[in-house]
């Protein structure tokens, strides 16, 4: 697969990985919150932000009705959908904005669209990248729509089936996708570390030929650290001013330093990475000399042959290697030698 571009900045293993800052509902209803966590997630060095386009008539009914709550072990636990969902909506009249600011400021803006009328207004936003949630992983009309902006698209993969998942890119690839990132998702919030299973990023870009990264949603930045190990060209974290400001994501959002960090950090990993090799570096180079190495560790007289007693293996290395202790034993001296002195074969009669 190919590196491509998302704005001016490439994506693929040949860099560091595209950062993207969630920013779902962390703007609480403000607009002058969502135009700072656009500045924030620039200062700290994402690549992109990434919004939400949807409305609650869009999303669900508004029914009361026992199946239309949130159930389980989640920050939403009890909310009325419909309530939920228009509480958290960007509204469509920021996203021009939204849009414009980023382009000020050199940080990308793109969605996640959820229905038709998201993709049109994402056009005409001239959108530079798609992303499809994975709630709406299964909904093939949509992928097929954004697919056929053109533009790179992006899916998550949380909960979706292996089948699920090939069905998707297929819909993509059928409808003109080119440049397609899978991401590894656990579609849990905050997802424990324990049911990442990081393992199967690698497994996804063999599996389907395309970028695979992780959307994270971790209380920290290790997992997505290791996801860069693991060959991750995009990392997707949710991402608030504070947590203590509330609101319906910020719980496992990152804070501004910890993004810097993830940012920081995601990059030491893609650097580490480096190449197959088995050649140190001057730095790595210069350290042998405090290698072990055989020393004698008493006075010696002229003549007298070597004993186990009188060589032992200690730093530095300016003498022979440890391993030939066995070569040296036995042997006799040239000339008497002190305490302290690197065995050499110079010495050694």
């Amino acid at each position: 697969m190919k590196d491509f571009l998302i704005d001016n900045r490439l994506v693929g293993k040949s860099v560091p990985p595209y950062i993207i800052a969630e920013m779902s509902a962390n703007h609480n209803g403000s607009l002058q919150r969502a135009l700072d966590i656009i500045k924030a997630a620039k200062e700290a060095g994402a690549d992109a932000v990434k919004l939400q386009t949807y409305t609650a008539d869009s999303m669900t009914l508004n029914v009361d009705h026992p199946r239309f709550r949130v159930k389980g072990s989640n920050p939403w636990d009890g909310e009325h959908l419909y309530d939920l969902y228009a509480k958290a909506s960007t509204p469509w009249e920021w996203h021009a904005q939204l849009f414009a600011y980023g382009r000020e400021l050199g940080i990308t803006v793109f969605s996640s669209p959820f229905d038709a009328e998201a993709v049109k207004l994402l056009v005409s936003l001239d959108a530079p990248a798609y992303k499809i949630a994975s709630f709406e992983l299964v909904d093939h009309e949509l992928i097929a729509l954004c697919a056929a902006t053109g533009k790179p698209l992006i899916m998550s993969t949380g909960m979706a089936s292996i089948a699920e998942i090939s069905e998707a890119v297929q819909v993509a690839r059928n409808h003109g996708a080119k440049e397609i990132v899978l991401l590894k998702c656990t579609s849990a919030y905050p997802a424990p570390p324990s049911e990442i299973n990081l393992l199967t990023i690698p497994h996804l870009s063999q599996a389907f030929d395309v970028h695979v990264g992780l959307s994270d949603h971790t209380m920290d930045v290790g997992v997505s650290v290791a996801a860069t190990a693991l060959g991750a060209t995009v990392i997707e974290k949710h991402f608030t001013l504070a947590r203590s400001d509330g609101g319906v994501d910020s719980s496992f959002s990152l804070e501004p330093k910890e993004l810097a960090q993830l940012v920081s950090e995601t990059k030491n990993a893609h650097a580490a990475l480096g190449k197959v090799s088995y050649v140190q570096g001057d730095l790595e180079t210069s350290f042998k000399k405090y290698r072990r190495s055989l020393f004698f560790v008493k006075d010696v007289a002229a003549g007298q042959e070597i004993t186990a007693d009188d060589v032992q293996a200690l730093r530095p290395g300016d003498g022979l290697m440890p391993k030939l202790k066995s070569n040296v034993i036995g042997r006799t001296l040239k000339a008497a030698v002190t305490k302290g002195t690197p065995v050499s074969w110079d010495v050694l009669a």
